[in-house]
């Protein structure tokens, strides 16, 4: 077993930590401050690999809001995370870090992030955290645990070595972005501790469109558009939003649409479809008005020719083969129905979803560990004692703007707290 750190590797512990993303970082330096011995064990040659590029590298690291507002920002299981945030709120995960060195900052939406916009910060501040409290840090990767007439006693690494505990915390993520090292051990270990692990499904996770039109527009990125996104089958919008989103070879993502997917449930092709309002600004009248000036502007110039001042270059063509309009008509031809019905194009463009990119593209697992077989007060296992569960690795998922981060954090420190 390699080392982080060139410490003496003491066994038994108190509490092994199976996991160095934000949950085990968090947990293992709580129980050591406890006063526990304890070992975390990480695969990745550095801790926190997921951290670091959450928030684009800056690490929205949790939301300045209160405990309702979180709980109803995580449609699955929120309320099983009652307890937990109630202990380890935004609020205290915000004094927690400040404590220990690293200044916060609130953005739009009371996203909190490092001031330094620095993700690397965030991950630092953990690591030191562990250290002050005697955390040994171990490179290796779980291949089982170690059960004993329904206690935990440990677990068995890869290269055959044990590392015996009295506790268990897997905190080793889901199976969204594996390069960081998420790549789905800890269903794994949970099945065979009895665990039923729920299908897992991508969240927050880029959009595939049907058609040709998405790619045509690739690379194109638009900013300051709404969008609201329409639930075919039962006949209603599930979501709605205002800022930046980017047109792909495969169909769409950028911040809005990431946020959208989590809002749709039992996917299926056809079922749900984006309109995006192009012209939010502008109420339909003020926009047929907007024509109007254009088109008498450029009477006697191509429709094709005459919508460079009103849309990007890469939408144009699109647009002018989805409103029916021949491209070479003349805009002193078009007629008034022709043109408001462009007006409702612009207003409510539809793009149809056929499904969602695959999960290691995904910023989030949605799925995991039934919540119904953990101890929501503890987070400990309700079928092996000494085996409890935090962060990705559970059935809960929430949307962006420091959720998941804030659930990582408060089913953590509610596990490293519970343990005795």
């Amino acid at each position: 077993m390699k080392r982080w750190m060139n410490t003496r590797v003491s066994q038994p512990f108190d509490v092994v930590v199976i996991g160095g993303g934000a949950a085990g970082m968090l947990a293992a330096g709580t129980a050591a401050a406890r006063g526990m011995q304890v070992c975390l064990v990480e695969k990745q040659a550095r801790p926190g690999r997921k951290l670091m590029i959450t928030g684009k590298g800056r690490c929205n690291l949790t939301n300045d809001c209160d405990v309702q507002e979180f709980i109803a920002s995580v449609p699955s299981n929120g309320r099983f995370l009652f307890s937990a945030a109630s202990a380890f709120p935004p609020r205290d995960v915000m004094a927690f870090f400040e404590n220990q060195g690293l200044p916060l900052k609130v953005e739009r939406g009371n996203r909190v992030f490092p001031t330094s916009d620095r993700a690397v910060d965030v991950v630092d501040t953990l690591v030191r955290y562990m250290k002050r409290g005697g955390v040994e840090m171990l490179i290796g990767q779980a291949a089982k645990l170690l059960l004993e007439q329904g206690h935990v006693q440990g677990i068995e690494l890869q290269d055959g070595a044990c590392v015996l505990a009295r506790n268990v915390l897997i905190a080793c993520g889901g199976a969204s972005y594996p390069g960081t090292g998420s790549t789905g051990d800890g269903y794994v270990l949970a099945r065979q501790a009895g665990h039923t692990v729920v299908p897992l499904r991508p969240s927050l996770v880029p959009l595939v469109a049907k058609g040709t039109d998405c790619s045509e527009m690739m690379g194109l990125s638009l900013k300051n558009t709404a969008i609201r996104v329409l639930d075919t089958q039962k006949k209603k919008e599930v979501y709605s939003d205002f800022g930046e989103m980017l047109f792909t070879h495969f169909g769409v993502s950028g911040p809005m649409i990431l946020s959208a997917s989590a809002h749709m449930r039992d996917m299926a092709p056809g079922r749900y479809r984006i309109v995006i309002d192009l012209k939010p600004a502008l109420r339909p009248e003020q926009l047929d008005a907007r024509l109007q000036r254009d088109f008498e502007m450029n009477k006697n110039r191509d429709f094709i020719n005459a919508l460079s001042a009103l849309l990007p270059r890469k939408m144009i063509p699109v647009l002018v083969r989805r409103s029916g309009i021949l491209p070479e008509t003349k805009c002193n031809q078009i007629t008034r129905e022709q043109r408001r019905a462009f007006v409702t194009l612009l207003k409510a463009y539809p793009v149809e979803i056929s499904g969602f990119r695959p999960i290691e593209e995904a910023i989030v697992t949605s799925g995991g560990v039934s919540v119904k077989e953990v101890n929501p007060k503890t987070m400990e296992s309700k079928r092996i004692k000494g085996l409890y569960f935090a962060g990705e690795v559970l059935d809960v998922d929430a949307y962006t703007g420091g959720f998941n981060l804030q659930i990582a954090f408060c089913t953590g420190r509610l596990a490293a707290n519970s343990m005795q």
